[in-house]
């Protein structure tokens, strides 16, 4: 019953606990990879770090800026230097390089303003192709930026050095993006030391050189850029910046595109006198539909112009708030509804609120804000700075639009959860496979990773975004010994030679698209990785694919997870490529799920288990106890329990005893060896605490004339009282024997001085008398006394051991006068802090143990048995 009592309460918990934990899997996870390749993968690939034989990057590391890609050519922007890498050659050989170091007198300056030596380097920022022949390069130059202009073929400088304020960034971390356009430099960034001053800029050109409202949040309000681009008649900023029309949430942070016409010239000398005419901004919404929206809000990277079912758009890795859930997702915008958003309705704050409200309609000056002069409704208009002062007043006031850009599908392409696949960075390749016409993005992480996703662009897509493969390309021991910062902060791509290269602060790394080779002569597995690179050809080999193979391969992109389940020994390692998706096999999801609730059920099985061991654990540790205890004499034993026990009392009869000095009651035969006391170290441990009359301390007896004894008579009645001695010997006497026994004996008894508990009725007036007790050798004259009629005693021995072979004395006692008249009252023992004390609890009327020679205990009965 006791188990019943136990399992009972378990159980319900128990499916409560594993109905949470299988429910807990419906909450959305990261998809499993296809394949994975781990960071011994990455000891192949090619790594560059900079020159071993440079003071500064071997110091320092690399300090990658930014990568660029022209024609054949691969160029790398780091700390003081520029390196030119031959794509065709497809290494990671240097073959030109360009050496730009900050002078000696910038270097003072910029420890002067409190920077650290290793701030005050020249950080290529800026790299920038300019025409067919030239780059422009901007260097932050100790926080004093410097732009220049070199040949994109020899790397020699051409001019001379030009102000890189609004070109470049003062410190190495403050974003920037730029890009010429018309012969136009469009560049965004931070203009002053201290990065208050965020602009969006044009220079270098023949138009006239224009910029943001300086120091108006409504326009810019600390902004981080990512991109830029030129489409048709306008040039567009994707950056993420503080929502002013969320303020009262705090530090809010939006996605947002701005754009300004290709061919403004600016204000008026009345209004917005070189600012921007036309600009205009809008959020990017990239969002999980539902009754609750859920948003994410952060730009992290964006890529250029791709060709999305034949439109052109962009796609763009966002990310959650940074006090938010780690997640990150991937959205695609066609430049149509881009487009399409700023011809929406603006929205103002409202006076005296904090409330941004919709502008009506009959508001809006005409021309419509943000229009190109020459075009639409302002093709009246030759320039910008004929506008009239209404139109120029109005979008000075009024650059944010309402509403979002929606993504190119209701859902995000691809997300993730964690911080683990935080993406960063993001590179688009449209035209994978033989065929080209397959999708791969190319997306890395805070961790180092590389996601290799297939993309769907329909709605009716069964799967948005495949993941194919995960690659840690990340080597601690090639690209930074003794630092690590995984953290990926770019990307490029070589479509031509299907590599990717991937860029951490300390070094870049050289990533193959597909690791078809992998796969070796296992026809499953190549078909089931679903790479549009990859195919099985008629020699029995998975190969990568070139687009002039035509035919004879075998690729299943759409099903190649349903394929049959088999074997393959791949590299010396058996794999099994099952079916995700098929109706005969197991889920994802229902594997992980199987496996919580075995987990679970395991762990429940065990506990039971477990509480039924402890259980018989406990009882048979009990059962011992109760053993041990029988050897321990309760504290207290009454005067009828000690009759009882009269089988254990033996006194020593022998002639020498009676002639012992004063006289001295014997202990129990159990304590006598022969008739000799019993070495200490041979008692039985549990009975070395018993108390005698030897180690009872002295109560002194209080004076008083209506003075009774325990037992409730008189002891006037008694005049004097003797203490009596045993002097003949012990002998045994026959069962129903007539006993001869003088007036008083002497019973060694722990429970002197104390009453003797009540008897039955017919008893009473019997147990009335006392036994005089009492150690005269130590003692002569102070110890408490019992007196009981010697008679009576004796008559209460036959009755109570009348079925029992009865083990009595008989012997001659001696018992020299003492007055009782001068006794003290008895002083009541502290019998928590005597060395006999004990808490057992055992029955007052129990057997006590006896202990043989050898220490091991045995009960009354079986000793006497």
């Amino acid at each position: 019953m006791r188990g019943h009592k136990l399992t009972s309460p378990v159980l319900p918990l128990a499916l409560f606990v594993t109905s949470f934990a299988c429910s807990a899997t419906a909450f959305p996870s990261d998809d499993e990879p296809l394949n994975t390749r781990s960071t011994w993968d990455a000891r192949d690939y090619p790594v560059f770090r900079g020159f071993g034989d440079d003071n500064e990057t071997g110091a320092g590391g690399l300090g990658f800026q930014r990568m660029l890609t022209i024609d054949q050519t691969l160029y790398i922007a780091a700390r003081d230097h520029v390196y030119a890498f031959d794509l065709v050659q497809g290494d990671m050989v240097v073959r030109k390089k360009l050496t730009w170091k900050t002078k000696a007198m910038d270097m003072e300056n910029c420890a002067m303003r409190g920077k650290r030596r290793d701030e005050c380097s020249n950080f290529i920022r800026v790299l920038v192709r300019r025409s067919d022949q030239t780059l422009l390069v901007c260097g932050t130059n100790a926080f004093n930026p410097v732009c220049r202009i070199y040949k994109s073929d020899t790397l020699q400088q051409e001019g001379s050095d030009m102000n890189g304020q609004a070109r470049c960034p003062f410190d190495a971390r403050q974003p920037h993006v730029g890009l010429f356009a018309d012969g136009n430099l469009y560049s965004a960034t931070m203009a002053d030391f201290l990065a208050s001053d965020a602009v969006i800029y044009r220079s270098l050109g023949q138009n006239p050189v224009l910029r943001t409202v300086k120091y108006d949040s409504k326009w810019l309000k600390e902004p981080h850029f990512l991109q830029v681009i030129e489409h048709r008649d306008y040039v567009y900023f994707f950056f993420r910046e503080i929502a002013v029309e969320y303020s009262t949430l705090g530090r809010v942070q939006f996605s947002r595109v701005a754009r300004v016409c290709r061919v403004d010239g600016g204000g008026s000398p009345r209004e917005l006198d070189k600012y921007w005419t036309s600009y205009l901004k809008v959020r990017l919404n990239c969002s999980v539909p539902g009754d609750s929206i859920f948003y994410f809000d952060v730009l992290q990277s964006m890529t250029g112009i791709v060709n999305i079912n034949g439109r052109p758009a962009v796609i763009g890795t966002f990310s959650t708030q940074a006090n938010s859930i780690p997640g990150s997702a991937v959205c695609a915008f066609y430049m149509e509804d881009i487009a399409t958003a700023f011809r929406g309705r603006f929205q103002e704050q409202r006076p005296g609120d904090a409330a941004w409200i919709p502008v009506p309609e009959d508001r809006v000056p005409t021309p419509r804000p943000g229009s190109c002069a020459g075009q639409g409704e302002a093709a009246g208009y030759s320039c910008s700075s004929h506008f009239p002062d209404e139109t120029l007043s109005f979008i000075k006031s009024h650059p944010l639009l309402l509403g979002a850009v929606p993504s190119v599908l209701e859902t995000p392409w691809f997300t993730t959860i964690g911080v683990r696949y935080r993406l960063t960075q993001v590179m688009a390749h449209t035209e994978a496979g033989p065929s080209r016409n397959h999708t791969l993005l190319f997306l890395a992480s805070e961790t180092g990773l590389l996601l290799k996703v297939l993309m769907r662009s329909t709605a009716d897509a069964a799967e948005q975004g495949l993941l194919l493969e995960e690659m840690d390309v990340y080597s601690t021991a090639k690209c930074e010994p003794g630092a690590e910062d995984r953290r990926v902060v770019g990307l490029e791509m070589d479509a031509e030679r299907r590599a990717i290269f991937v860029a951490f602060s300390g070094c870049v790394v050289r990533v193959p698209f597909s690791h078809c080779e992998k796969h070796s002569s296992c026809k499953q597995t190549c078909l089931a990785a679903r790479d549009p690179d990859c195919g099985w050809v008629k020699p029995g080999l998975c190969k990568t694919l070139t687009h002039d193979i035509g035919s004879g391969y075998e690729q299943d992109i759409e099903f190649g997870a349903r394929l049959p389940q088999e074997t393959c020994e791949v590299a010396g390692v058996s794999q099994e490529q099952g079916n995700k998706e098929s109706g005969q096999d197991v889920t994802v999801n229902l594997l992980v799920i199987s496996t919580v609730c075995s987990f679970v059920l395991g762990g429940l099985v065990s506990g039971l288990l477990l509480s039924l061991y402890c259980r018989r654990a406990l009882s048979k540790a009990k059962r011992s106890s109760k053993m041990a205890d029988t050897c321990c004499p309760s504290p207290t034993i009454s005067l009828p329990t000690l009759v009882k026990l009269n089988r254990l009392l033996e006194l020593d009869g022998d002639a020498k005893e009676g002639k012992e000095d004063g006289c001295s009651p014997r202990m129990y035969t159990s304590f006598l060896v022969n008739g000799e006391p019993k070495n200490p170290q041979d008692q039985c441990p549990q009975l070395v605490g018993l108390p005698t009359p030897d180690a009872t301390p002295e109560l002194p007896v209080r004076r008083s004339t209506g003075l009774r004894n325990l037992n409730h008579n008189d002891a006037k009645d008694f005049g004097e009282v003797k203490a009596c001695r045993l002097t003949g010997p012990i002998r045994r006497s026959p069962s129903g024997q007539n006993i001869h026994i003088p007036s008083a004996a002497v019973l060694p008894n722990n429970t002197h001085d104390r009453p003797v508990p009540a008897l039955a009725p017919a008893h009473g007036a019997r147990e009335r008398d006392a036994i005089t007790v009492r150690d005269e050798h130590k003692l002569p004259s102070a110890l408490p006394i019992k007196e009981v009629a010697l008679d009576t005693l004796m008559r209460q021995i036959q009755e109570m051991g009348g079925s029992t072979e009865a083990k009595l004395i008989d012997t001659a006692i001696v018992c020299p006068a003492v007055p009782l008249a001068n006794r003290n009252q008895p002083r009541v023992p502290d019998t928590e802090t005597a060395a006999y004390y004990t808490s057992c609890t055992l029955p007052r009327d129990s057997l006590v143990g006896t202990c043989p020679p050898g220490g091991q205990c045995r009960s009354a009965v079986e000793a006497n048995g």
